[in-house]
């Protein structure tokens, strides 16, 4: 029997590698995301164009999977975008759109999946979040605290289905190269006031991005997580971003922060 996954943020970056390593290991795939998107493998990927903020398009849409397929057996949440400034300078409507896409849509995503699984008694739930939900960035912090909340929902979820079969995991990668990078909203307001460290700060992340892993991998990654019979909850990716985050747990946090404001701020 084929296996089905559900993939949101899946015509672009990291989720389109996640789906393409997907139909190697012989998924059937529906994508979903705003923009148009054109498989090259309309026998193996079906896309669905959606806003994962709108909940009654969501809810149809894995409405309609679930009629056709009878099941689904994997869901990534690989959707999302940043936003970078200062907090001071940073409007409550662009602090509510941070966290509208990056929590609560994947909210409703998660909690759609889960609607299905449940009942069917088996199913994995990934969310992609970043290290940054972990260590707080500078000049990114709506971004980093939308990624902390989704980290905390998951962590709170997978304990609520665990009885039911199914089984959540939260993946933490680093600086990648993908097109999230120029898609960022940025805003320079105050930069003046702030000696100019905020751009400065935003230019550095991006350099690291740009020149961080190949998305391949990390969708190869995931693809091979799904496959495993037994997971656990908790993946930074890859082994540098794991020893980065245990350095930042075990030293005093007055020394982590410093490091960090050292680094971007």
């Amino acid at each position: 029997m084929k296996k089905i996954a559900v993939v949101s943020g899946g015509s672009s970056g990291i989720g389109l590698e996640i789906t393409k390593a997907l139909v190697l290991k012989n998924y059937f795939v529906y994508t979903m995301s705003r923009r148009e998107f054109l498989s090259l493998q309309e026998d193996k990927v079906k896309h669905i164009s959606l806003d994962i903020t709108d909940e009654e398009k969501l809810t149809r849409a894995f409405a309609d999977i679930w009629e056709k397929e009878g099941r689904i057996d994997l869901a990534v949440c690989a959707s999302g975008f940043g936003i970078s400034g200062a907090v001071e300078f940073t409007s409550l409507e662009d602090a509510k759109r941070q966290m509208d896409v990056n929590f609560f849509g994947a909210f409703l995503f998660i909690r759609a999946a889960a609607s299905y699984m449940r009942p069917q008694s088996f199913g994995k739930i990934f969310v992609i979040t970043s290290i940054a939900g972990e260590i707080a960035i500078p000049f990114q912090a709506f971004y980093s605290a939308s990624k902390a909340a989704l980290g905390k929902l998951l962590e709170a979820f997978r304990a609520e289905l665990q009885p039911f079969g199914v089984d959540c995991a939260l993946i933490m990668p680093g600086d990648v190269a993908t097109p999230f990078t120029a898609a960022r909203d940025k805003s320079n307001a105050g930069d003046d006031i702030y000696d100019g460290r905020i751009s400065k700060s935003v230019s550095k992340m991006e350099k690291d991005e740009q020149k961080g892993m190949n998305p391949e991998r990390l969708g190869k990654f995931v693809v091979s997580l799904a496959e495993k019979r037994k997971i656990g909850f908790f993946y930074p990716y890859d082994w540098t971003y794991a020893f980065l985050l245990l350095l930042y747990r075990i030293l005093p946090r007055r020394l982590g922060l410093f490091i960090v404001k050292k680094l971007y701020a």
